[in-house]
């Protein structure tokens, strides 16, 4: 079952590093200020957009897999179609804790191979109205 209760969801939000999958460089886009918003209040934001080589002054990769650096938490930005690709990738990684998507974004059968893969998932929500309510 995707995480609801508070007590877990703050304790996702003491991690530190977040890849944004989907992070625009548009500003006015929830893809660009949700993880602006985040870099602001001191979480490292990786972003992953394959059109852009950079992204809130970091260096953005194509793929998740691309990632070079430790992630913790896995924020979608994505079209709901796309989460069970993005959780394959996430799975494959040893370092990925959470995936997280964003408002209007969910995928039940994706959710449950993350948690069976040992990942925490959190659906349909926004990291920013999460952290601003709980932090």
């Amino acid at each position: 079952m995707p995480v609801e209760d508070d007590e877990t969801l703050a304790e996702i939000l003491d991690y530190e590093t977040i890849a944004v999958v989907g992070c625009s460089s548009t500003p006015g886009k929830a893809a660009h200020d949700v993880p602006k918003y985040l870099q602001e209040h001191g979480y490292r934001i990786v972003p992953v957009n394959p059109t852009a080589e950079e992204v809130l002054g970091e260096r953005a990769y194509d793929s998740l897999a691309d990632v070079e650096e430790e992630v913790d938490v896995v924020d979608v930005f994505r079209p709901s179609e796309e989460v069970a690709g993005i959780v394959e990738e996430a799975l494959a990684r040893e370092d990925v804790r959470v995936v997280w998507t964003q408002l209007g974004i969910e995928d039940d059968e994706a959710a449950r191979r993350a948690e069976e893969g040992g990942l925490l998932v959190v659906q349909d929500r926004c990291l920013k109205v999460e952290h601003g309510r709980l932090k």
